[in-house]
Order: structure tokens, then sequence, then C-alpha cells
């Protein structure tokens, strides 16, 4: 079941980054899933994993895609990363330290997971992302403020400042969810789906400011069911079906053996015009069944 998320603050931590330590380190990631109520014995006793085993690095700067089929677990892995669910085995740590002792991390989920209904308005969502940095409880500064000015106008929002974040656009709603980002200063941002829905100018628009904030050395993880966008746009691929199917340079992660291996009986193999192999994903009609 998907759960509406609230549109609230960053939690206040201040830790030391170990610049020695890499800005993401996954080793043996296993999230599994909890029995459902009524569930038989036997599928009880059924081990059944959203992640399984995920062992990977991801340095400073870098642009990575995390692509699969629904269920593959990118919205999983995403959240714990993010501090927001805990793993039954493995590490996650982000320059040396827990994910949940951050605030350079930024977390933006799936549209339909928000509940846009949250009466506040933009320039209000967007201080939110300021709250890591001036604590709990404690009334903006003018600096503060600026930095909200500064993160709308970086994604060509200032104009809907005084709008409630319900009456916007999908497109709209992105980019204000990037500005969030932004006034938190993060230094890792997590985009779970964020062109779904889009039309192909939102699309541009939305990556225009991403390709903008990797060029000033923010770290972006951008999960997405577009094959072609991953090997287009992004430096490396990390290939994912609840177990770590490849990850590297497009060319090498999403090669014909690996897709097969990552969407199985979802991948149907064509002749290309050129002689080609093209590989069609028809699995991506339904909801991600994730943690």
């Amino acid at each position: 079941m998907v759960m509406k998320e609230a549109i609230g603050p960053a939690r206040r931590m201040d830790v030391l980054h170990d610049t020695t330590a890499p800005l993401l380190d996954v080793e043996g990631l296993t999230v599994a899933y909890v029995p459902a109520a009524g569930s038989t014995p036997q599928a009880r006793r059924e081990e059944r994993y959203a992640l399984h085993d995920l062992t990977f690095r991801v340095e400073a700067r870098e642009l990575v895609a995390v692509v699969g089929p629904n269920g593959a677990g990118k919205s999983t892995l995403f959240k714990v990363i993010a501090g927001t669910l805990a793993s039954d085995a493995g590490r996650v740590t982000v320059y040396g330290h827990g994910p949940g002792e951050h605030i350079c991390i930024a977390y933006v989920p799936q549209r339909s997971q928000i509940d846009w209904s949250f009466p506040v308005t933009v320039k209000d969502v967007v201080m939110m992302g300021r709250v890591g940095q001036i604590g709990l409880f404690r009334r903006p500064r003018r600096e503060d403020w600026a930095f909200v000015e500064q993160a709308l106008e970086r994604v060509n929002a200032t104009a809907l400042r005084h709008k409630q974040i319900g009456e916007l656009s999908g497109g709209q709603q992105q980019r204000v969810f990037i500005a969030r980002a932004l006034a938190q200063q993060a230094e890792l941002i997590l985009l779970d789906e964020p062109l779904t829905g889009l039309d192909v100018p939102n699309q541009e628009a939305i990556f225009a400011v991403l390709e903008g904030l990797h060029e000033d050395g923010v770290t972006i993880m951008v999960a997405t069911h577009d094959l072609q966008l991953a090997a287009d746009r992004f430096g490396r691929v990390m290939l994912l079906n609840r177990e770590l199917v490849a990850f590297g340079p497009p060319e090498e992660a999403l090669t014909q053996a690996n897709l097969l291996r990552a969407y199985g009986g979802h991948m149907h193999v064509l002749p290309g015009s050129d002689g080609d192999l093209v590989l069609a994903d028809t699995c991506c009609d339904g909801h991600e069944d994730e943690l």
C-alpha cells in the first residue's frame, strides 16, 4: 500500500563529514517485506526481499540513473539512503556516517506519494528545507528567506511563491521540491520518478535544473523507467531488480544480457532495422510493490 508522505520539514542534525570516505557507501543492504496480516504460515516462512545484499559506492559529483522494473526496489533504496526507512541488514553511510544523521540528503518522493492537499504555500514548502540549518521552533532569519528566494529563482518558480502547493501543475510541483532541496543546501539529491506524467517541455525544464546542479557539484540520483534517458543523460546507470544487476557506464550496464536478467519476461527482444537488438520494456503499467 502506498503511504501518503507529509510535506514536512527535515530534522536538524549536525555531523561533520569524513572527507576521506565515499559520499555514499552501501554494503550488504537488505530490506525484507513484513508478512501481510492473515498470510499463510508458508508465506510467512518464505523470505521476500524488497532489496537483497546490495553493495555499491557513489562518489561526489556523480549523476546516476537507477532503473529497473516495477517492484525492483528503487523507491525503497532511496528511502533507506534518506534515513526514512530502516534496513534489516547491511550498512549505509554518507561521508562515513549513517544517513539519518545528515541534513545534506534531500529526498523527493514520487508525486503520487505526497499529500498535495496539505495547506501550505510554495515559499513555506521551500523554507522547510532550511529547518535543518536553523533548528526546529526557531524563526527563519533574513538570510534564510534569501536562500528561499534564490532557490525559487534557480528553478524559475519565483512567481509561484504565494500559491498553495496543491494548485500547481505537476512540473511546477517538481520544481518547488527541487527548490526545497536547494534551500536545504543538499549535497546528495534523490529524485524518485521526477519526470513521470510530465510533458516534454516540463521534462526538459526539470532536467535543465538538474544538469545545472550537477555542474555545481551536487550528486544526483534519479529513479526512472526511461532506459533511453538513462543511457543518454547519465554518467552511470544502476540496473536494479531487488538485487544489483549492474552498475556502471550506460554502455556497460544496459547490455542485452543485463536487461534480460533484470526485466525477465517483461522484456521482449526484437530485431532492429539496423540489425541490432531493440529491447522494449512492457512492465511499467502499474504501481511499484515497495515499502
